[in-house]
């Protein structure tokens, strides 16, 4: 298995790209770029210097991972989404010393046209919706929406809402895998499946 990169892109010589992953139309890979096996980068994307994105992550078209986020293994960038790295931003005044980092855990998603406010992280299997706009860190499994964001309810690995309440304590069944996965407090665990 090798790396396909398709004739428009540019990827530049020294970045890192894994097996088997997938480099669409129009994509600029920068030199110091981190990216895992089987990613799939779709058109117009563009990954800055210091960037990693783990195995197996689907970055679709129209994203820019700007210097200083990090993806882990399986994350979803829904097209258009938006990443941040300088959280006060000024066209007269330099601020790369300032940026702020970025940091979305194994399995999110991303939905389209959101945007993840830097220095913000985004816990594991969260689900963030389209449009939505993150500007404070994402409880794993939390389900956020609107603007600014707000967490709405709770996602299983698989995808698929959970009936829990925001907070207190219970068990629910992902109706897709039949996982089961606790909430104590506003934490919540898979335990079993």
């Amino acid at each position: 298995m090798s790396v396909s990169i398709h004739p428009s892109a540019i990827v530049d010589e020294g970045a890192q790209i894994g097996e088997g992953s997938r480099v669409w139309h129009f994509v600029h890979v920068c030199a110091g770029a981190r990216i895992g096996k089987g990613v799939s980068l779709g058109q117009n994307v563009f990954v800055g210097n210091k960037v990693i994105i783990g195995d197996h992550c689907k970055i679709q078209n129209n994203v820019s991972v700007y210097d200083n986020v990090i993806l882990e293994e399986g994350v979803f960038c829904g097209p258009s989404m938006v990443f941040t790295n300088v959280y006060n931003p000024r066209s007269l005044i330099e601020r790369k010393s300032e940026y702020r980092d970025t940091l979305v855990r194994k399995g999110a998603t991303l939905g389209a046209n959101c945007t993840i406010v830097c220095g913000a992280t985004v816990g594991e299997y969260a689900f963030v919706g389209a449009g939505a706009v993150i500007t404070k860190n994402v409880p794993a499994y939390a389900l956020m929406v609107g603007v600014p964001a707000k967490q709405i309810g709770w996602m299983s690995e698989y995808g698929e809402q959970l009936a829990l309440p925001l907070d207190g304590v219970g068990r629910a069944v992902c109706p897709q895998t039949g996982s089961v996965y606790q909430l104590d407090g506003q934490a919540i665990t898979k335990i079993q499946g």
